[in-house]
């Protein structure tokens, strides 16, 4: 078990397997860990080096919980990661909040660490308004929706999550799906998943895409669950750099676990390796 222990002293757990001439290094999403990409690293780390880690909060992480982290806050620990592990010429994987903690390690420190990104399945701006129809929910959360769900619950809010992220969920019996899913809140800080959460409605990442300065790569899901599949064309549209989409066919946001074989050949081929 290895930690990097931050400037403020606290610790986040995260493994560094492999070698190659490529190195990768994986952000999981909200209320995931470091084990979301446990096999893809077992299929790619005779390739590469494959860097994975918890996010203060979650997992291995979880008792890097002071204050009330955002958005920003897990980017300034991606940047302390990267320069306290003396990586270069990286390529960044950011599943769904992983996704957006990349976006705003672009914003915050640019784009002179890495090679190249891969965002998988996450869209720059969570609430959809009379403009923007490619947020959450596939463009059904609103302002008003992020309101409401604020005064529900945290369990309650959770749930919902899941299903979205997991259509099939909704043929679960309430009680059978609340074992599991409270076993995996309880690897997690609930504070911090609240202001991290807050964080991500509130953002909006799209001038953050444009600055992004490395080739990059879009996972997707067809047809898709918490996002619309149209995303992978927002993307296309909204870069000025090589780009490329990848769908994940018969898929929902769950994707990376789903097909995990198919996730790390295609993270291979965009290596290069």
């Amino acid at each position: 078990m290895s930690y990097f222990t931050l400037s403020n002293g606290e610790k986040l757990y995260y493994e560094d397997k492999g070698k190659g001439p490529e190195t990768i290094v994986m952000l999981h999403g909200w209320t995931s860990s470091h084990e979301t990409y446990e096999k893809p690293v077992e299929l790619l780390q005779d390739k590469a080096r494959c860097i994975i880690y918890d996010h203060r909060g979650h997992k291995g992480s979880k008792n890097a919980n002071s204050g009330n982290p955002d958005m920003e806050t897990l980017a300034r620990d991606l940047n302390e990661l990267i320069e306290g592990l003396s990586l270069s010429d990286i390529t960044l994987l950011g599943w769904s909040m992983g996704a957006g903690v990349v976006l705003n390690y672009v914003r915050l420190f640019g784009c002179g660490a890495l090679k190249r990104i891969i965002l998988c399945d996450m869209t720059p701006k969570q609430i959809n308004d009379d403009e923007w129809k490619l947020g959450l929910y596939q463009g059904k959360f609103t302002q008003e929706d992020a309101q409401r769900e604020a005064k529900k619950k945290f369990y309650a809010q959770y749930k919902k999550f899941c299903i979205g992220a997991i259509p099939r969920l909704k043929k679960v019996p309430g009680f059978l799906l609340r074992k599991p899913l409270k076993k995996t809140l309880s690897g997690c800080d609930e504070a911090v998943l609240k202001s991290l959460a807050a964080s991500m409605q509130q953002q909006d990442n799209r001038d953050a895409v444009k600055q992004i300065t490395v080739p990059l790569t879009y996972f997707y899901a067809e047809p898709g669950s918490l996002f619309s599949p149209a995303l992978a064309d927002w993307y296309k549209e909204n870069v000025n750099v090589p780009y490329n989409a990848v769908c994940f066919p018969d898929s929902t946001h769950m994707f990376v676990s789903e097909n995990p074989e198919k996730f790390a050949q295609e993270t291979a081929k965009v290596l290069g390796v």
